[in-house]
């Protein structure tokens, strides 16, 4: 009897098992136009009128396509993939961390890796970037920072650790933890913006060296493509916060927080990348000397007078009304009287956007040449499309539709964690001959929350141990 009932359960838990990982190993297929590179798929799957066996077709025939691997195939050589993902937001663990918060961390680096490893072995993309907020609190100190990186690393990209490994044997404290030198880095800084200030050109002395060209991986012997992390406020603060050690720590392990990628220059269809702290851009700062050196850097873009097109990537979303996205403006700063902090006191604490004359000034001198581009966002963690148009001078408005000759897109692009079901943001750049001009689409792949994820994970543990207890009953 308790056999019979143990090997019924055994089927039953076998069942869940195979429709929960199956979902999980080819949930892209679920969603197979939004999960495909811009006209990748032709068959242009899963419209409302199917029927249920349509349906199922497009869905066996999708997972057969990714099984293949034709999903990375490029339908089109010139086409630019970039694969963007939103505020992961890992948190951290503690001494005190109680075990099943220990057991949830774990399984969340996971869930997120698993994400990852999905859309990376479909689509094959030639940059994957994150939107900022990589870490769920920029109040931690430099060990935990580094930890946290070495998960980040290691857990959700799969990456190679030997140079944050470096970077922590050249910096340790005397409990032999990394340790940031911001003192190092921070005299460094301030000798390099000295002198940029000092000469006009960058030639003529020290320089911060913005720009790259063609840079397809930072590490051609161990990744065929690029990977780009954004600051975000979590990551390194607000200006009202960020300080020399937020800073060194991001530039030690993740590297620089404003620069730009050119490819293509002497073709017809130039493009580039430009990546933009754009945390630092207004304040009142802690630090002004870092607004300062943002600002040096967008002159220094700007004079170059770019001919191609442009995507952008930042974390803080620029100035729309409210109601476009979820999140309307909201800027706060430190009262004037802060007993607990003192020397923060009027600075500037939070914002939702950029200020209204700041994202028009970015705009201006980033988007000058008039080209359409794309700008991807984070921090908005529901999401938002809108589109600037360029108005008459120098004004830019957010709206949902193309308005102008001139405009750009912005995609803030939907959080990664599991509570907003685990997106993936996938852009397209397509090249028009006609029209000479780079068209930029995006897609947003969805997962599931991190629950589904989970009971595919226990359901199996439950499976395999109901199986076995079958030897002993």
């Amino acid at each position: 009897m308790l056999r019979c009932a143990v090997k019924k359960f055994a089927y039953f838990t076998t069942l869940l098992t195979i429709v929960a990982n199956v979902y999980i190993y080819t949930y892209p297929s679920f969603y197979s136009k939004q999960c495909s590179w811009n006209c990748s798929n032709k068959n242009a799957p899963f419209q409302q009128d199917l029927t249920f066996l349509a349906k199922a077709k497009e869905y066996v025939n999708d997972v057969q396509m990714q099984w293949r691997g034709n999903h990375a195939i490029a339908d089109d050589n010139d086409d630019i993939h970039i694969m963007a993902f939103g505020d992961p937001q890992i948190k951290g663990i503690w001494p005190k961390t109680p075990y099943v918060s220990r057991l949830d961390t774990f399984g969340n680096d996971h869930y997120l890796g698993h994400i990852y490893d999905m859309m990376q072995q479909r689509l094959k993309p030639q940059v994957v970037t994150v939107m900022g907020d990589l870490f769920s609190s920029q109040w931690i100190g430099d060990s935990e920072f580094h930890n946290r990186t070495k998960r980040y690393i290691s857990r959700i990209f799969k990456r190679d650790l030997s140079s944050i490994e470096k970077v922590k044997q050249d910096n340790l404290d005397e409990q032999g933890q990394y340790k940031a030198n911001w003192s190092k880095w921070g005299d460094r800084f301030n000798e390099i913006l000295s002198d940029v200030k000092q000469n006009e050109t960058a030639s003529q002395g020290l320089s911060f060296e913005f720009g790259y060209e063609d840079i397809y991986s930072w590490n051609q012997d161990l990744e065929d493509f690029l990977i780009i992390n954004v600051t975000g406020n979590h990551d390194v603060g607000y200006s009202g916060d960020a300080t020399y050690q937020h800073m060194t720590r991001f530039h030690d392990l993740f590297g620089k927080d404003n620069y730009w990628i050119e490819y293509l220059t002497n073709t017809t269809h130039p493009w580039r990348i430009v990546v933009l702290n754009d945390l630092l851009l207004e304040g009142p700062a802690l630090q002004p000397e870092f607004v300062e050196a943002t600002w040096i850097f967008l002159n220094k873009l700007n004079e170059r007078q770019f001919n191609g097109s442009t995507v952008l990537l930042t974390h803080v979303p620029f100035y729309k009304r409210e109601g476009l996205c979820f999140d309307g403006p909201d800027t706060r700063f430190y009262p004037d009287v802060h007993p607990t902090e003192p020397y923060k006191s009027g600075l500037l604490r939070s914002q939702n956007h950029l200020s209204e004359s700041i994202s028009n000034q970015v705009l201006n001198l980033i988007f000058e040449n008039g080209k359409p581009g794309i700008i991807l966002t984070g921090h908005d963690h529901e999401g938002c499309e809108t589109v600037y148009n360029k108005g008459s001078g120098s004004s830019w408005e957010a709206t949902k539709d193309i308005e102008s000759d001139v405009f750009v897109k912005e995609i803030t692009v939907k959080s990664m964690m599991g509570e907003f079901n685990g997106n993936t943001g996938l852009v397209t750049g397509h090249f028009n001959k006609d029209t000479l001009t780079w068209e930029w689409t995006f897609s947003l792949c969805p997962f599931a929350i991190q629950h589904v994820w989970w009971f595919a994970k226990v359901s199996l543990l439950v499976t395999i141990f109901t199986w076995s207890s079958l030897l002993f009953v």
